[in-house]
């Protein structure tokens, strides 16, 4: 079963597909204070949510959303229909990292998809590109709120202290001027979304695919109840181009 698919039936109870709530990343995309007619980027935008919303927030804004999962996008694509949005967002499904555009960005989000870019500091050098003068980027990115076990940095990857990816985002002249840490709450929230929804896609549809579904949501439940669980943090900073 393709893995893409698994991704996208996980975050159907929960499309912000980042441990934010729905009033967060309002309150995020509002601190924004996008213009009339803002032009905005999502790179990583999986189903789109964080676009569709500042679409919502700012009716004369357009966005262009980049992906490289074809189901996400069609998902994306669907929620726009049924928002009546489709006008104004622009589905691309091309590598985050290979994207190109004729005119800068007021806002450029990449939320939980900086591993595109090798990381957070590749992620600001190609945000950078994409950004007009003063303009805007909207990050997140996980951090370790404590050292955890060996074994789960080499599951999870290696990330700083809040400190150090406040640091790291800054470091190519952007400015911090707004974040948002996830709580345990929205933690909470979203990985048992992840875990549930694919479980329970998993009881219906017996069978080969769903015995594949099942086995990555136990998987995944694991590793973040008797790994990750309060020791990874995720940030999303506000942060202007200077």
């Amino acid at each position: 079963m393709d893995r893409d698919l698994i991704s996208t039936i996980a975050h159907r109870d929960h499309p912000i597909a980042a441990p934010v709530s729905a009033g967060n990343l309002d309150r995020l995309l509002r601190r924004a204070a996008l213009p009339e007619g803002a032009r905005i980027l999502d790179l990583g935008c999986g189903e789109g949510e964080w676009s569709l919303r500042a679409l919502e927030l700012v009716p004369s804004a357009v966005a262009d959303g980049v992906d490289i999962s074809p189901t996400a996008l069609s998902a994306a694509e669907q929620s726009a229909a049924s928002r009546g949005l489709s006008d104004r967002l622009s589905l691309h499904q091309v590598p985050a990292a290979e994207f190109s555009a004729s005119e800068p960005y007021d806002l450029v989000l990449c939320v939980g998809s900086t591993h595109a870019f090798q990381g957070l500091k590749g992620t600001m050098d190609t945000v950078a590109r994409f950004v007009r003068p003063g303009g805007l980027a909207l990050i997140g990115e996980a951090f370790w709120e404590r050292t955890p076990a060996p074994e789960v940095v080499e599951a999870i990857g290696e990330y700083p202290d809040l400190a150090g990816t406040v640091a790291a985002a800054e470091s190519e002249g952007w400015l911090t001027v707004y974040a948002h840490v996830s709580t345990l709450t929205e933690w909470d929230e979203y990985e048992w979304s992840w875990t549930g929804t694919l479980a329970r896609w998993a009881a219906a549809n017996p069978g080969p695919d769903g015995e594949q579904a099942l086995a990555v949501a136990r998987e995944h439940r694991e590793m973040w109840l008797n790994g990750y669980r309060g020791a990874l943090g995720f940030v999303t900073l506000l942060l202007q181009r200077v």
